[in-house]
């Protein structure tokens, strides 16, 4: 249910990690770490199940929101999550899409 704003002693504003102001750029993450690096908590910190889901609900929309920045990797094994980094600069210059290039000789 919807509360008034007066309800509430101080409101924030709501403002997000730019992709390369989070991440490294030569290391990959799972959504996970990610979900952790965006509250401020160490990327191998225990955590418990709730606290978990809560967190990978602010992270994986961040995750849609800034994909065109970010490169994405299989996972080593089926049961393991994908690992996201920023994009390379090389793609980020040509918006990643360099196998559509080459398929286009001119």
């Amino acid at each position: 249910m919807p509360r008034p704003k007066s309800d509430f002693e101080q409101l924030y504003p709501c403002d997000f990690y730019e992709p390369d102001e989070l991440l490294e750029s030569d290391q990959m993450y799972t959504v996970y770490e990610i979900a952790r690096l965006l509250q401020g908590v160490e990327t191998d910190a225990e955590l418990d199940a709730e606290t978990e889901d809560i967190l990978l609900d602010w992270a994986i929309p961040w995750v849609v929101f800034n994909a065109d920045d970010l490169a994405i990797a299989e996972p080593e094994t089926d049961d393991e999550p994908g690992y996201y980094g920023l994009k390379p600069d090389d793609e980020a210059d040509d918006g990643g899409d360099a196998a559509s290039d080459e398929a286009d000789p001119e």
